[in-house]
């Protein structure tokens, strides 16, 4: 740890929260005791828990979405409820939920393997390991026991019968079905030889994964300690790199402003491979919203291991991008890649592995094709195995989509978030704890339903009648401290469907049932998270639906609680001001750190203009200011012949500036316009302007905080001007009108974290899209008097000080001259 601290220019002090044990680190990276022995050949420690062990061997046979898989809060407090039942009804002799641990050696490795039994007995002398399960199947029809809950037993009855000298052993498997609490028992018993034998095999099977996991680590570590920053520091970088450094060995959480040219992306990711080698985390997780960003992480990792760091780094691709069918039906009959998918899965895992170091989406499908495989399960069990990880925020945060292989409740990891576009963070993180139902879906299912289940239709009828009589009491929105007896009857709707759902066959209607399904069911697993963080309210909406919403107006909690999963994580954005409002609204720790990094850009490079004779207030909307805007963006865009983006506020507000723009001016320029809900293929044509060669200048008309206000690299002459339009405030909904009282009462800057500061960030994205690196020279444009006001003074960034006024008359001049000096 030493010589890494030295290179960052960390000043050196050993903290007591830093011990590791009585083994400390020396200089040449050897492992020491305090008394002097050397550890050099210290084994590497490994765990799994006895259901992920036989569940990985064993699992076999297809992908199939045509049932519920998952069970329903309700449903699993139901499972539990009968194994205590069953556990309490076997009588003293029987010992319940018995913790059960080996240790298995390997060469490189010791593996711990650890679970609990469900129950131990003793009959007629014999002992028995039993295994319990609660399911909505017919028990009665079970031939046999399932494969993988007969190898958990083993495994614990092997466990057991070692530690205790047993010459033999039995298993009991016991399933009962959740609705009747009919059981059905299936015996074995076996010599010690005989399940000794059947766990060796196992393990044997196991330990060339547990085998492959311990040389990658060792070649990894290896290589770490010999890397290096793969470039010359820029000012102010090294401290940047060390604070990073520090933050995470200190597991902490950091919130970095890093305007673009910093070199923020090796800046975060160069310590985190170095604190790996220094064994203070095993995994990094690169989180980012956008494609672009994840590429550059990519693209850094890459550079890395030409500069000889050896890991293993994957980006996780969405589904949609990676299913190879015209359809996404997961299931044997319509899907070639789910039928068997789970008997060659792990062969397609393992050969991949071994044949590349960055996991591409190329290879995915490649391997996915050549194994028959479905990619996007190939892709997160190969995750598993991997050291980087590159993927979209959800795959952390989203309670409905997270990697249940490393954040599943009771799993803590030696993990590092390193959190790219960190300001997109806050409005992705309220919609991934928000949950919203309509009456009217449940109408419909209802009218699908009354063929199939009596009961279900009745649940449903119940239902739709509280709804009803809360759509008669609301005229626009209506706010609740409880939604009473509602959620009961929505959870026993959700019990029936369930048992339904996990029986039915292919039935006319059965999708739109299932989407409902989904729907509840993340509603109901939303409910179980609200608390003061949360507003529950109602809607009447402009079409007549009517729905219920569960709003995360605050997720720092949620937030928070997915972070402890992990060591430390690092937030970071070019446009993360003012800090303290993304700091409470992404952690609920009040001691995380934050820095400012400054700017290498040479600001005479670059013109910041704003003006002060012209507003977007609604009040102030008309023709005569919307000729002033276009007669604004006119006089910059004529002064040199390039490339400009004009950001708006609305499509309303662009297309009739445009209307205007081409009356006026159409013949001295070339107009783009940026259209509403644009295709893959639309989006990258609209792009693809701005590297052709030209000798007019081209405008594109664009929407603030959309799919061109940030996200986008156009560099060096590709884009000389942004001119932005407005100060980006959200539209006044029902939705930011509860924000806005909601953070009133709480700390009375309602409208700022409802309005001003979502705006602003808007703003300074759309700006940043001109200047991307160093060598960029460009001018910026800010359309409104309001930011000139002091609220607006406070959140610009350093950088910005050299801001000047401007309006109609000079603008044109101040721009000439500007590009004149260049």
């Amino acid at each position: 740890m030493f010589s890494v601290l030295k290179m960052f220019g960390v000043r050196l002090k050993i903290l007591p929260e830093h011990k590791t044990g009585n083994i400390i680190r020396n200089m040449q990276g050897e492992y020491m005791t305090e008394a002097g022995n050397n550890y050099s050949e210290k084994k590497t420690q490994l765990h799994i828990s006895v259901r992920n062990l036989v569940e990985f061997i064993f699992r076999e046979g297809d992908i199939d979405n045509r049932s519920s898989r998952a069970m329903s809060a309700d449903a699993m407090m139901e499972g539990t409820r009968i194994h205590r039942k069953i556990q309490g009804s076997m009588g003293k002799e029987y010992q319940a939920e018995v913790p059960l641990s080996l240790v298995v050696e390997g060469d490189l490795y010791e593996l711990t393997v650890e679970g609990r039994a469900d129950g131990i007995f003793t009959e007629d002398g014999k002992c028995f390991v039993d295994e319990i399960k609660g399911m909505y199947r017919k028990v009665e029809l079970f031939e046999k026991p399932v494969f993988v809950h007969r190898a958990q037993a083993m495994c614990y009855a092997y466990i057991f019968a070692l530690q205790n000298n047993m010459e033999t052993i039995g298993i009991q498997m016991t399933y009962c079905n959740l609705e009747t609490e009919q059981t059905k028992y299936f015996r074995e018993e076996f010599s010690f030889e005989e399940i000794k034998k059947w766990f060796d095999d196992l393990m044997e099977e196991y330990g060339k994964w547990a085998t492959f996991q311990c040389e990658m680590k060792n070649q990894r570590q290896a290589s770490i300690k010999e890397l290096d920053f793969p470039y010359e520091y820029r000012p102010g970088q090294k401290k940047l790199v060390s604070d990073v450094y520090r933050t995470i060995m200190r597991q902490k959480l950091l919130f970095m402003q890093a305007p673009t040219g910093v070199g923020k992306t090796i800046s975060t990711i160069f310590p985190a491979v170095k604190a790996v080698g220094e064994e203070l985390a095993d995994r990094i997780f690169y989180l980012t919203a956008k494609t672009i960003t994840a590429t550059v992480a990519k693209e850094t990792f890459a550079l890395l291991e030409k500069n000889g760091y050896r890991a293993k780094t994957i980006q996780i691709t969405a589904k949609e991008k990676l299913c190879p069918c015209d359809e996404m039906e997961c299931n044997p009959v319509t899907c070639p890649y789910a039928k068997g998918h789970f008997d060659r899965v792990n062969d397609a895992v393992f050969d991949l592995l071994h044949r590349c170091e960055m996991i591409e989406r190329d290879d995915i499908l490649s391997q996915a094709d050549r194994y028959t495989v479905c990619p996007f399960e190939l892709c997160l069990d190969t995750a598993s195995w991997c050291d980087n990880v590159i993927c979209d925020y959800n795959y952390v945060f989203d309670p409905n989509v997270y990697l249940k292989r490393f954040f599943q409740e009771g799993i803590k990891g030696d993990y590092i978030f390193l959190i790219d576009e960190a300001h997109n963070m806050v409005e992705r993180s309220r919609q991934m704890y928000s949950a919203q139902i309509y009456k009217e879906d449940f109408l419909t299912v209802k009218r699908i339903m009354k063929e199939h289940s009596r009961s279900i239709e009745k649940a449903l009828e119940k239902c739709n009648k509280i709804l009803l009589g809360m759509k008669r009491e609301c005229e626009n929105y209506t706010v609740y401290d409880t939604f009473g007896n509602m959620v009961f009857s929505f959870m026993r709707l959700m019990t029936l469907l369930d048992e339904f759902l996990q029986k039915a066959n292919e039935f006319p209607g059965k999708k739109d049932v299932m989407d409902f399904y989904f729907e509840l069911r993340n509603f109901l697993n939303i409910y179980d998270l609200v608390d003061e963080h949360y507003v529950m309210y109602s809607e009447l909406e402009a079409d007549g639906r009517f729905m219920l919403k569960l709003f995360c107006v605050d997720p720092s909690l949620n937030i928070q609680k997915r972070l402890d999963k992990g060591k430390s994580a690092v937030f970071f954005s070019a446009t993360f001001l003012p800090v303290n409002y993304y700091k409470s609204l992404l952690s609920t720790k009040k001691d995380n750190y934050a820095i400012y990094a400054d700017s290498t850009f040479d600001s005479k490079k670059r013109l910041l203009a704003m003006a002060t004779d012209v507003s977007t207030r609604y009040t102030r909307r008309s023709r005569s200011e919307y000729e002033r805007i276009a007669g604004y963006i006119n006089a910059v865009v004529t002064q040199k012949t390039g490339n400009y983006m004009v950001f708006f506020p609305s499509y309303k507000m662009m297309n009739d500036v445009a209307d205007i723009y081409c009356e006026k001016y159409a013949d001295e320029t070339e107009l783009m316009l940026q259209k509403n809900n644009m295709s893959e293929a639309e989006r990258e044509e609209f792009l693809d302007r701005f590297s052709e060669e030209s000798d007019r200048t081209l405008v594109a008309f664009g929407i603030m905080g959309g799919i061109f206000g940030e996200g986008i690299d156009l560099k060096n002459d590709r884009l000389i001007g942004a001119i932005v339009v407005g100060t980006g405030l959200p539209q006044i909904s029902n939705e930011r009108t509860i924000l806005k009282d909601y953070y009133d009462a709480e700390n009375g800057c309602g409208f700022d974290y409802a309005f001003r500061y979502p705006g602003i960030n808007k703003v300074l994205q759309a700006a940043g899209r001109v200047i991307r690196t160093t060598e960029d020279t460009g001018v910026i444009l800010l359309l409104d008097e309001r930011f000139w006001q002091r609220e607006y003074d406070l959140l610009y960034p350093r950088e910005w000080s050299d801001r000047k006024p401007c309006n109609i008359a000079n603008v044109g001049k101040l721009v000439a001259d500007f590009w004149e000096q260049i």
